[in-house]
């Protein structure tokens, strides 16, 4: 079967036929850095990266470009409220961004465009629908005519006629005035005193939002791209602007095939009712809240177990579910030395059987949880081998022993599910809430760096890490009954924690 992936445009799965044979052009939309980012954001990031690995792994030569929206009110109030700049919040959440990213093992695009870097591409494109029609100044800013474009709400399904109901309800009068049309939306925001703008031809400001991602698709892909993705709440008007802006200049798709992924929920403890993540209802979620205390790989397992276009439901069982999941599957990067004795052939052949299955939930539009089923049965089949030979026992085919344990680092390699470390450079630890949070501490790092904890597995200092991130939560609970059965829940498997007055707690194994 070849890859069919679900067209948000035709509302319908297609099989995937890119551009240009053997290259796909990838865009999506990236995060407006004014906060740290958030369970849903890693929802997000990791669907994408996900596909584009599989995409890869496929053969196909992918050039993935996400941006950062870097020019926004909501970064304009966070400076006001920190008495910073613009550009000083942006680069300090755009670096936060990338931290929590890597954490998840989410692979840097090839390109990170910012609205910041893009304004000459940008004032080009708004100056061309000028020209063509679709675009008019007022007073200083300048709108885009929706009427005039005959194909709006391809994508996201709305009429113009419902569109109208309540349109002059949602603008303010002095906006009002300004358009021709309610339904107009801004390319261009005149200079509002004391805000940072930029020249243009139509006096000092600052781009719209829509206008940002037209522009640097263009400018970094082309004019028309294989594959456009972004979560659910972009189709409309994100999207849907995106689409009446760029195809009104050059008379193309803007993408061939539109992919968005489902929301994620909140379940509500008390109720068991699921909620949108809100900071007013008391359930938001950043990513480095959560790596304190969940290993980041877990959190990725945890999204894979759902279809992208599925909404996702986190609730302490099933991160917990997923925690456990994990575990067992870490054990199988664990039997390297085993693998080293049983197999001749480290570079041999992988089990065709799985590998088929894997191919077949995968080129079904990305079926994660499919894929995942293949992980799951050759990572119990290796657990059972390694615990035959533990006890003593002989494997009945070593061969194909080895052959299975290949197949499952190969294909955990494309979902992104590997035991990792974090660059051994981060100045910060996981445990202090400071603004480089991390699944590993900078103590653990250096013991790594200096070779003391040499054949301790990735996987198990991060286990470790975690036990100890959950410790210290409890005592910041006061929890002490808590604390002290972590502490010794660690100390019987011969790690002994040392706690500091003036930096976190560090740890070492006892004396065998």
């Amino acid at each position: 079967m070849a890859l069919q992936l679900f067209n948000t445009l035709t509302r319908k799965k297609e099989p995937f036929v890119p551009i240009e044979p053997g290259k796909v052009r990838f865009y999506v939309c990236g995060v407006t850095v004014y906060d740290y980012s958030h369970l849903g954001h890693g929802r997000t990031y990791v669907v994408w990266d996900t596909i584009r690995r599989y995409l890869r792994y496929r053969g196909y030569e992918v050039t993935y470009v996400q941006n950062f929206t870097d020019i926004d009110d909501k970064i304009l109030k966070r400076a006001e409220e920190t008495g910073s700049s613009m550009g000083a919040v942006a680069n300090t959440f755009i670096e936060a961004y990338l931290e929590d990213m890597e954490q998840l093992n989410i692979l840097p695009a090839d390109k990170y465009p910012r609205a910041t870097q893009s304004l000459p591409a940008i004032e080009r494109l708004i100056g061309e629908l000028e020209i063509k029609g679709f675009a008019y100044p007022s007073d200083g800013d300048v709108y885009y005519r929706v009427r005039r474009f005959k194909d709006y709400g391809k994508l996201s399904g709305r009429r113009i006629e419902d569109l109208e109901a309540g349109a002059s309800e949602r603008v303010s009068e002095a906006e009002q005035a300004r358009k021709e049309d309610p339904l107009d939306f801004a390319l261009w925001k005149g200079a509002k005193p004391g805000e940072p703008h930029w020249d243009s031809a139509w006096g000092p400001g600052r781009p719209g939002w829509h206008i940002e991602c037209s522009a640097m698709v263009r400018a970094t892909l082309g004019e028309t791209i294989d594959i456009h993705a972004g979560g659910e709440d972009l189709k409309f008007p994100h999207h849907e602007n995106e689409i009446a802006q760029s195809e009104a200049i050059t008379g193309k798709p803007l993408a061939r095939y539109w992919l968005h992924n489902a929301f994620l929920n909140i379940v509500n403890s008390t109720s068991g009712e699921e909620e949108k993540m809100s900071k007013s209802l008391g359930n938001f979620r950043t990513l480095r809240d959560l790596y304190r205390v969940h290993s980041p790989i877990a959190l990725r397992l945890f999204i894979l177990q759902t279809h992208y276009r599925n909404p996702i439901a986190f609730s302490p069982e099933a991160i917990a579910a997923a925690e456990n999941a994990w575990k067992e599957m870490a054990k199988v990067f664990s039997l390297n030395e085993l693998i080293h004795q049983l197999d001749k052939e480290p570079e041999g052949d992988l089990s065709e059987e799985h590998v088929a299955t894997f191919v077949k939930a995968m080129d079904d539009d990305f079926n994660t949880p499919q894929a995942l089923a293949v992980l799951f049965d050759l990572s119990k089949k290796l657990i059972t081998g390694r615990n035959i030979v533990v006890h003593g026992g002989n494997l009945d085919d070593s061969a194909a022993f080895a052959c299975q344990w290949r197949t499952f680092k190969r294909l955990a390699a494309v979902l992104g599910l590997e035991p990792r470390m974090v660059s051994l450079s981060a100045n910060v630890n996981a445990r202090s809430g400071a603004a480089g949070d991390l699944s590993i501490t900078s103590e653990a790092a250096a013991l790594l760096e200096s070779g003391a904890l040499t054949g301790v597995p990735a996987v198990e200092i991060e286990e470790i890490e975690r036990i100890i991130g959950l410790r210290e939560q409890a005592r910041q609970e006061r929890n002490w009954g808590e604390a002290d059965r972590l502490r010794q829940q660690l100390l019987d498997q011969g790690i002994i924690l040392i706690d500091h007055k003036d930096k976190p707690t560090t740890w070492r194994r006892t004396e065998s």
